[in-house]
C-alpha cells in the first residue's frame, strides 16, 4: 500500500515507519516537527522519507491524494500537554482529526487508522474493562480521543474504512523518546538520581505496551482484511501486562542496580485506573504476536540511558520534557499561541543549525 503516516516524526511514528517500509510499503510522512531538536540518539536514527512539514490543521485534500491508506499518530501527545490550553488540545487533537478523516475519505483513502487509547477507560477503578466497556476519560488529552473515535465512525462506508487502536501506556526506546510516559519515567529518575520517583501512590492500574508492540499492531490492522476491522476498536497490548504502578517501580528497582523507590511528599491516589482486555486484538489479528514485556522493555531503557550518559536536568528539562520544550519554543517566539511555527523564526533556526 501507498501509506501517509501523520506525526511520523513523534514517539510512535519514528519505529512505526521502518517497520511499515521492512513489511513493503511505500511510506510518506506529514508532521510539523515540533520536537525536531529532541532527538535522543543520533539523528541518522529517523528514516529519511518523503516528508511534507505541516501542522495537520492546514492539511489540504491534495496532501491525501493518492494514498491507499493513512495512519494517524499526530497530536498534542500528552496529559500536560493537554491541559496546558483544553480548547487547543480539542482543535487539534479532536476537530482537525476528524477533518482528516473527511478530507481522506474525499479523496478516496480507503483505510484510516487512528491511534487511540486506553486512557479513554480512566476512572474505571478495579474491574476489568474491553473494547465493549463505558468510556471515562479524565483528561482534555482522554477526551478528545473519545470524540474522534464517536464522530469517524460516523463516516465509515463501503469506501471508507476507520479502524481505532486503543493503545495501552507506551514504552521503550524511541529517537523521539517521550520521558513522561510511566516505565521511561521511573527507569530515568532510577538512572539519574538512585530514586524510583512516585508521584503517586501507586496503586493506580496501567496496562503498558512496548512502542515497537504497537508498530506492529498497526500493521496487522492494515494488513487484515476489511471486514475483520472495519469501524472496529481493539485494545492494543497484552492482558498480562497489567500493573499497578508500584509493581512498576519495583521491577524498576530490580533492574537499576542500586536504585530504591521513594515517593513524592504530595504522593496521593491517582484517579486514572484502568485494567484492560486484550483478548479481542489477539483473537481477531493473529498477525499481531507482541516480542516485549516490561523487565525486557525496562533493561533496553536502562541500557539506552547509559549508552546516550543521561542526566537529570537533560529528561526533566526542555531537551526532553514535551511541555517544557513547547514552553520554550513560545517564549523564544519560535512558535505562536496556536503552536505554529513562526515562518521567519523557522527559516533563522534553521540558517543557524547549518
Amino acid at each position: 500500500m501507498r501509506v501517509l503516516v501523520m506525526g511520523h516524526k513523534g514517539y510512535i511514528g519514528t519505529i512505526m515507519v521502518p517497520i511499515l517500509i521492512e513489511s513493503g510499503h511505500e511510506v510518506e510522512g506529514l508532521d510539523s516537527d515540533l520536537y525536531e531538536q529532541c532527538t535522543f540518539g543520533d539523528e541518522d536514527g529517523i528514516q529519511d522519507i518523503p516528508t511534507l512539514k505541516k501542522d495537520i490543521r492546514d492539511v489540504e485534500a491534495s496532501d491525501l491524494d493518492g494514498f491507499d491508506a493513512v495512519i494517524h499518530l499526530a497530536g498534542l501527545s500528552n496529559d500536560p500537554l493537554g491541559d496546558l490550553d483544553p480548547e487547543l488540545t480539542d482543535e487539534i487533537n479532536h476537530a482537525a482529526s476528524v477533518r482528516l478523516a473527511r478530507l481522506a475519505k474525499q479523496v478516496g483513502v480507503t483505510r484510516f487508522i487512528f491511534s487511540s487509547s486506553c486512557s479513554n477507560y480512566g476512572a474505571a477503578g478495579q474491574d476489568w474493562v474491553s473494547e465493549e466497556s463505558e468510556l471515562n476519560p479524565v483528561t482534555p488529552y482522554g477526551i478528545a480521543k473519545v470524540r474522534v473515535e464517536e464522530d469517524v465512525m460516523k463516516l465509515a462506508g463501503s469506501n471508507f474504512s476507520p479502524t481505532f487502536p486503543r493503545n495501552a501506556t507506551a514504552y521503550g526506546v524511541s529517537p523521539r523518546l517521550r520521558f513522561d510516559l510511566v516505565l521511561n519515567n521511573l527507569v530515568a529518575w532510577a538512572f539519574t538520581t538512585g530514586g524510583v520517583h512516585l508521584k503517586s501512590d501507586g496503586m493506580a492500574w496501567r496496562p503498558i505496551v512496548h512502542v515497537q508492540d504497537i508498530a506492529r499492531a498497526f500493521i496487522a490492522i492494515l494488513h487484515a482484511p476489511r471486514e475483520l476491522v472495519h469501524n472496529q476498536v481493539f485494545n492494543v497490548g497484552c492482558t498480562e501486562e497489567n500493573y499497578r504502578i508500584r509493581e512498576l517501580a519495583e521491577i524498576v528497582a530490580e533492574t537499576v542496580p542500586g536504585s530504591q523507590i521513594e515517593y513524592a511528599e504530595s504522593a496521593g491516589r491517582d484517579k486514572r485506573c484502568y485494567r484492560v482486555d486484550f483478548g479481542k486484538i489477539v483473537q481477531i489479528l493473529p498477525e499481531f504476536k507482541p516480542q516485549w514485556d516490561t523487565r525486557r522493555g525496562a533493561q533496553q531503557l536502562y541500557e539506552a540511558y547509559q549508552k546516550i550518559g543521561l542526566n537529570l536536568k537533560d529528561f526533566e528539562g526542555p531537551r526532553y520534557r514535551r511541555i517544557d520544550h513547547i514552553e520554550q519554543l513560545l517564549s523564544t517566539g519560535l512558535l505562536d499561541p496556536t503552536l505554529r511555527w513562526r515562518i521567519e523564526k523557522t527559516a533563522l533556526s534553521v540558517a543557524k543549525k547549518r
